[in-house]
């Protein structure tokens, strides 16, 4: 993790001379605004990320020693077959098209919404596949 953190801090880094040099030849507040958060979000995420690696052990990809079969074996548990996010992003794509088109649409976009989330939660806590 300590190569991500470095280099979300390394572009924290290059951002913080190019904002106010931005600003000067630019005078455009919207655009050094954003490169002013996205700063604010790299250091974030930077100090975070390095924030971690101190309190866990070394990962196979954070050791210059380690060997590609060091990081072979199960990697976590992802749902082979699942319509859940088929159905939450048509919903999602409803709502978005309704806040454009009309808000009867958005209105019956957010209980499918949120039927479609409380399934893909609970996909594997009911029915045939309970853990």
């Amino acid at each position: 993790m300590k190569v991500e953190a470095n280099v979300f801090n390394g572009i924290g880094l290059f951002l913080v001379p190019v904002i106010p040099v931005y600003w000067h030849y630019s005078h455009d507040w919207t655009g050094t605004t954003a490169l002013a958060l996205t700063f604010g979000l790299c250091a974030l995420v930077g100090f975070y990320l390095y924030f971690t690696a101190k309190r866990i052990d070394l990962r196979p990809e954070d050791d210059p020693t380690a060997l590609i079969q060091d990081g072979a074996g199960e990697l976590g548990f992802f749902s082979p077959h699942s319509w859940w996010p088929l159905i939450l992003a048509g919903a999602g794509a409803m709502g978005f098209l309704g806040i454009t088109f009309g808000l009867w649409m958005f209105a019956l976009a957010v209980p499918i919404f949120a039927f479609a989330v409380f399934g893909f939660v609970m996909e594997y806590y009911r029915g045939d596949h309970v853990h």
